[in-house]
C-alpha cells in the first residue's frame, strides 16, 4: 500500500522540479492534508487466498 501512495504523491506531486527542501515540505504537506482531508482510500485486491497461493512457498504446512 505504501508504494500505491508514493506512486500517487509522485504522480500529483512531484512531477516537476521543485527548487529547494523546504518547498518540498511544504508541497508535500499540502498534499498530504488534502488526500487526507478527501479521505483517499486504498482499493486493496490482493486478497488472503491470493497470498495462500502466490506466497504458498514461504510459510510451510505444518502438519500435527
Amino acid at each position: 500500500m505504501s508504494e500505491i501512495e508514493l506512486s500517487a504523491l509522485n504522480r500529483q506531486c512531484l512531477n516537476r522540479r521543485i527548487p529547494n527542501q523546504e518547498k518540498l515540505k511544504s508541497e508535500v504537506k499540502a498534499w498530504q492534508d488534502e488526500r487526507n482531508d478527501q479521505v483517499v482510500k486504498v482499493q486493496w485486491r490482493f486478497t488472503t487466498a491470493d497470498a495462500r497461493i502466490k506466497l504458498k512457498h514461504l510459510y510451510p504446512l505444518i502438519e500435527l
